[in-house]
């Protein structure tokens, strides 16, 4: 009769080896997620493509595998209290995508990674329109570390030749103004980083159960993809017209964009290509040898990592670790991702200034959810033994 309590015992520290795995799996997703941020910009940066267009490339086969693995169609018939939010849901993450794509072609990696948790600051709303006043004063503070962040993000902390603590030889005049960034460029990723902290609020409030949450998301992408149709055709059509009049040049754009669209017919082809073609980058070829096979590496790494992979990997670790995408532990493995990809692609990085950078980020976004964590604590520890209060948080009103 004395036996079940050793058991309990031994099955309550479990849960902590059980979700080692998932841990791991996050933070691959998270890596492969930010290693194609990167092969992202250096297509962008180096070849001049339009933001709108590629991001529309990635989002045709990233809709179409959405809708045929969750089949929205199939199973319950869904509501329109349900459809009509996620289809404007699907707008608000096409004008995110735009937005985001430009502030990572204009300011860069780093900062448009790290302007994607500016979303943390709707918590700071969310606390002076629905929490206790006594609080405000703790989300103002929150709200104060996070624009010093970007403030000294904006002015080239995180790079070793800006950085005001790195041992590196500062640059010239010219150079140092042409890499410092002012507030009002921040704001590009990081009203597109509020944007995505707004859209996965819909979704959360929309979708109570991860299945019907899957299936919603099929159709916001799937609406996103629509919205960004016309766009994405205004931006070839400028870019075929300002690059040549002529029609040989608009024949070879034409192509261009044709074999983005037909990427399926030489995806094994493609395949065999893509590592060495990626060693040569990462050891600095500049052959014309690996301009195809970077492309294609950007293209398939934005569709299956930056737009698939990632959604399923964090609602993995927001349904089974209770890890939010505005949180100090995200921004955590997200810097570490970071900090790996700067050194192999042996770019401008200050360790210490991104260190700090970080440190104030997520303090601010620390300070921002408090209200949450507290309604955390206050749901889980009145009976830690009923399974159904570990969903409870995932309801929180904050965007985070």
């Amino acid at each position: 009769m004395m036996s079940p309590r050793p058991i309990s015992e031994d099955r309550g520290g479990s849960p902590h080896f059980r979700q080692t795995p998932l841990q791991i799996i996050h933070i691959i997703g998270n890596f492969l997620r930010i290693w194609s941020v990167y092969s992202m910009y250096h297509y962008l940066s180096q070849t001049g493509a339009s933001v709108t267009l590629f991001i529309f490339c990635c989002l045709v086969p990233s809709s179409i595998l959405f809708l045929l693995l969750q089949k929205p169609w199939k199973g319950r018939a869904l509501s329109n209290q349900q459809v009509v939010p996620s289809v404007i849901n699907g707008v608000i993450t096409a004008l995110y995508f735009i937005l985001w794509g430009k502030g990572l072609k204009l300011c860069g990696p780093v900062r448009a990674i790290l302007a994607e948790y500016s979303g943390a600051v709707l918590g700071v709303l969310s606390a002076v329109l629905y929490g206790r006043r006594g609080l405000v004063w703790k989300k103002v503070g929150g709200l104060i570390a996070m624009l010093a962040s970007f403030y000294f993000l904006s002015q080239g902390w995180a790079m070793a030749s800006l950085s005001p603590i790195s041992f590196k030889d500062s640059l010239d005049t010219e150079v140092q103004t042409k890499h410092v960034l002012g507030m009002k460029d921040m704001a590009i990723p990081i009203f597109a980083g509020i944007l995505s902290a707004l859209r996965r609020v819909i979704a959360r409030r929309v979708s109570l159960k991860n299945q019907l949450k899957r299936r919603l998301h099929a159709i916001t992408i799937a609406s996103a993809t629509c919205f960004l149709f016309p766009v994405a055709m205004w931006d070839l059509i400028i870019v075929s017209f300002m690059m040549s009049f002529s029609v040989k040049c608009n024949f070879s754009i034409f192509i261009k964009y044709y074999y983005l669209f037909s990427w399926g017919v030489g995806l094994m082809n493609i395949c065999f290509t893509l590592l060495p073609a990626f060693v040569g980058v990462l050891q600095g070829s500049s052959s014309s040898s690996v301009e195809l096979p970077f492309s294609a590496w950007a293209f398939l790494s934005t569709t299956f990592f930056g737009v698939l992979l990632i959604f399923f990997v964090d609602n993995i670790a927001e349904e089974r670790l209770h890890m939010v995408f505005s949180s100090p532990r995200h921004l955590m493995v997200a810097g570490g991702c970071i900090i790996v990809m700067e050194i192999v692609y042996k770019r401008d990085f200050s360790l210490p200034g991104f260190v700090i950078c970080c440190l104030l980020l997520g303090f601010g976004i620390y300070e921002a959810t408090s209200l949450e964590r507290t309604r955390k604590d206050s749901l889980q520890n009145p009976d830690q033994s009923n399974g159904m209060l570990g969903d409870e948080p995932q309801m929180s009103s904050l965007p985070t």
